[in-house]
């Protein structure tokens, strides 16, 4: 990654910027085929089925709280914890996908993304129904490289020579 906006340095004999690949996804996601529709239903199928067998054992972990019979106060505690952790790992998530997260910020909350794991994963859920996740911040990065890179390498017309010069 050369440019700062985290797109791909262009290799040398190459016509321009690469677009960076998407997990499950490549490079499918610029034009939208080879099977990129598919992707898509089975990255929203999959995550969806993954939120699910989770929340089947948060289920079996609740349960055992029960069994435990340790208290309602611990047992409210543990569920409001999976619930505040899970919505805020959804809104990160969900706004990871229009812009770059800060790496020390990602950094302070793995602890809370990995206890909301399943915010995280209906986050996917949600925007496979609309897109690639992170398809847009991607195709804003490419598209913003290919610009740049046409404007340094479009050519003048005329000949700079006989330019004329104001006195």
């Amino acid at each position: 990654m050369s440019e700062k906006n985290g797109t791909p340095a262009t290799p040398a004999g190459s016509s321009g910027p690469r677009p960076e690949p998407l997990r499950f996804f490549g490079t499918t996601w610029v034009d939208h085929d080879h099977g990129y529709t598919a992707r898509r239903i089975a990255v929203a199928v999959g995550s969806l089925a993954t939120a699910v067998a989770s929340c089947l054992v948060l289920r079996f972990a609740y349960e055992g709280i029960q069994i435990a019979a340790i208290g309602g106060f611990v047992t409210v505690l543990v569920v409001v914890m999976f619930a505040i952790c899970s919505a805020l790992a959804f809104r990160h998530t969900w706004d990871g996908f229009t812009k770059r997260p800060d790496p020390h910020r990602q950094a302070s909350l793995r602890g809370l993304l990995t206890i909301g794991f399943v915010g995280s994963l209906l986050a996917y859920f949600f925007r496979s129904l609309i897109e690639a996740p992170g398809e847009k911040l991607h195709r804003e990065e490419y598209e913003t490289a290919r610009k740049q890179h046409e404007n340094r390498t479009t050519r003048r017309t005329g000949n700079p020579a006989k330019k004329r010069r104001r006195t």
